[in-house]
């Protein structure tokens, strides 16, 4: 694992310059003929907008993550098959699993896993940054792209979104501020993500969701990312019009994630 500098400022750098490297490897291993011609790359995906506005769900999309840059291991104790079911009982819309393996103790085996017991989205969490990548989640299993505003230009994510739609995946935009979203969208994307955490300073606030919910057009549906560990958070972001919740650090950090999911479901509807 990757020594990080001392400065936090330059985390979101490190990643996207390994990440890179990354690519250059996995393209030299696997062409995309090869990802083409895997099971899963033909398989019909599930849509996230169907199941983030299915009312028999929570509209939380909770999230398989062993470990962060900025709070270190979470947990490392449990598996992915077992979190994952416990959250898709627990009424999630879809589920998040990071693939990214320097970083977030991630894999993509852990995604495949995940496929294979889950009748529910799922999001390949990582940094995508080359076309190969997306194909590659087609091929994985996964339902939805996540494309960060924060490290791409809006030609890529243009492009990226054009080529995920055509392969069936669903596009979640990843923004931070008001200048993000306006350089952004495009008719490709389906659900546009504010990211509560400042990715390169770790900082939070519930407020960038709140300050940036009216500025996103009616077309898209919206989702709270990070900072969110109460249900009257859910009940606040749903006022302003949110549809749906990325929840992962507080349900990971418990020796049960589905079942605290699951506690938290219960308070939220109560």
């Amino acid at each position: 694992m990757p020594k990080l500098k001392a400065d936090k400022m330059n985390i979101l750098d490190q990643i996207i310059a390994r990440k890179k490297e990354e690519v250059i490897s996995a393209k030299a291993k696997i062409a995309v003929k090869a990802l083409e011609q895997k099971l899963a790359f033909s398989r019909e995906t599930y849509s996230l907008k169907d199941f983030l506005t299915d009312p028999q769900k929570s509209g939380i999309i909770a999230e398989f993550k062993r470990r962060s840059p900025s709070k270190g291991i979470i947990n490392d104790q449990i598996s992915v098959e077992e979190v994952t079911t416990g959250y898709a009982s627990a009424g999630a819309s879809a589920l998040s699993v990071l693939t990214d393996h320097d970083f977030f103790m991630g894999h993509e085996d852990d995604l495949i896993s995940a496929r294979a017991v889950n009748q529910i989205p799922i999001l390949r969490k990582d940094f995508m940054i080359d076309e190969y990548q997306i194909v590659e989640a087609k091929a994985l299993g996964a339902d939805i792209i996540l494309l960060i505003a924060a490290c791409l230009t809006p030609a890529e994510i243009l492009g990226f979104a054009k080529l995920a739609k055509s392969l069936g995946l669903s596009t979640l935009l990843e923004v931070h501020n008001r200048e993000e979203l306006d350089r952004s969208l495009n008719p490709y994307l389906d659900v546009i993500g504010v990211n509560n955490r400042n990715l390169k300073d770790f900082s939070v606030s519930i407020e960038t969701s709140i300050s940036l919910s009216e500025l996103i057009p009616k077309e898209f549906l919206k989702i709270s990312e990070s900072a969110i560990s109460h249900p009257e958070t859910i009940k606040l972001l749903k006022s302003v019009g949110f549809n749906g919740f990325l929840i992962g650090e507080n349900f990971m950090r418990t020796s049960n994630p589905g079942e605290a999911m699951a506690a938290f479901v219960k308070e939220m509807q109560a």
